[in-house]
């Protein structure tokens, strides 16, 4: 099981089907704020569709494909990462997040990428990271700069929100390049 302490009273914790709830309240609590970064929000409906989303992540765990862990600050549950397109053939991955806003700028994002990036890194020998965002995602993209990742470049017109398209900046780190904080 993927778990990892970020500090006192913060932590990652592979996400379960008893999480469904809580996940789908904090997902319907910060929908409009989310829906404007990321595709899926309006796809998640539902506790059902929740739990159908927990499943799935949990066969890709099984599977070594990569997993959705949740942020937990004392006790209550904060936000996602999730480490996923894993290519085994390649060894890259990529990193995806997301944090209630009520637990913004206590650097507790900052240290989840951080440890999802190290496990991909070291644990499981990954080669090449990546991190996209919105390039009007300051926020998001203050995140990979932090940690070292280098900016590949824009993707132009690569995301459709809101029906509109939006460039994505792509961030990475190379196994090369990590070095532990």
């Amino acid at each position: 099981m993927f778990r990892a302490m970020l500090g006192p009273g913060v932590e990652l914790r592979l996400l379960e089907e008893r999480h469904a709830g809580v996940l789908f309240a904090l997902v319907d609590r910060e929908r409009l704020y989310l829906r404007q970064w990321l595709s899926w929000v309006d796809l998640r409906s539902s506790e059902a569709d929740i739990l159908d989303f927990i499943r799935g992540v949990l066969a890709q765990f099984s599977s070594n494909q990569g997993f959705s862990a949740g942020i937990w600050a004392d006790g209550s549950l904060a936000g996602v990462i999730t480490l996923h397109k894993i290519d085994w053939r390649d060894r890259s991955g990529e990193i995806g997040y997301w944090l209630a806003r009520e637990f913004h700028g206590h650097g507790i994002m900052t240290d989840a990428a951080r440890a999802v990036t190290e496990h991909a890194l070291v644990e499981l020998e990954l080669n090449r990271v990546e991190i996209r965002c919105a390039v009007d995602n300051v926020k998001s993209a203050a995140i990979p700069k932090r940690l070292g990742f280098k900016c590949d470049g824009v993707l132009r017109q690569a995301s459709l929100r809101e029906g509109q398209y939006r460039d994505l900046e792509v961030y990475s780190m190379l196994r090369s390049e990590y070095r532990r904080h």
